[in-house]
């Protein structure tokens, strides 16, 4: 629908008329059991955000998490972001996602995605496999943060998700993947890799 009738008057027959829009615009929505499975469709999880702080809000992360009692491992997706906070003049970022298993594994416990290019909204569809006993899991947390890629200067911070009811489900669901939106926050954090 057009916001002014005059813009219809302005058009001539076969003349094309580009729009800028926004196709993610967010509309956080409380979950319903025929929403659920929605995915990549701006449904948040019913969450207290930030922890239950007022911190600034950076962005929304999709993730999806399943452990696989096959192949004795937790599967953690990295799907997308929306939203993230612009850290670079441009008005956008080279987000990346960082995963850390703790307590800490060493290097088998941290993994990275690939770096996307100036965008605040970035489709990552990415896995991640850690081969972990199930009986393991439980005196485990997962560290999922977001980080902008700066060329020859530190990283930029752009914010983490809370490990909440998500991890819980996780552990009390085998074999079934499970994907939530999470609300990412500024909280202390250590410097980039």
């Amino acid at each position: 629908m057009f916001q002014n009738s005059d813009e219809v008057t302005k058009l001539k027959m076969n003349q094309k008329k580009n729009f800028s829009v926004c196709l993610e615009r967010v509309i956080p929505t409380k979950r319903t059991a025929t929403a659920g499975g929605a995915r990549g469709i701006s449904l948040y999880e019913d969450e207290a955000s930030c922890d239950g702080n007022e911190q600034e809000e950076r962005g929304r992360i999709l993730i999806s998490l399943m452990y696989s009692s096959q192949s004795n491992s937790l599967i953690v997706g990295i799907v997308r972001c929306v939203h993230l906070a612009a850290m670079d003049a441009n008005g956008y970022s080279d987000p990346y996602v960082k995963i850390c298993l703790k307590p800490d594994m060493g290097k088998k416990g941290k993994c990275k995605t690939q770096i996307k290019k100036r965008t605040l909204n970035p489709e990552f569809n990415e896995e991640f496999s850690y081969d972990i006993k199930h009986s393991e899991l439980a005196k485990k947390t997962l560290d999922i943060s977001v980080w902008d890629y700066d060329i020859g200067k530190s990283n930029d911070y752009i914010g983490k998700l809370q490990r909440l009811k998500h991890w819980y489900e996780c552990l009390k669901n085998k074999d079934k993947k499970i994907e939530r939106w999470h609300t990412l926050c500024i909280e202390n954090h250590v410097a980039s890799d």
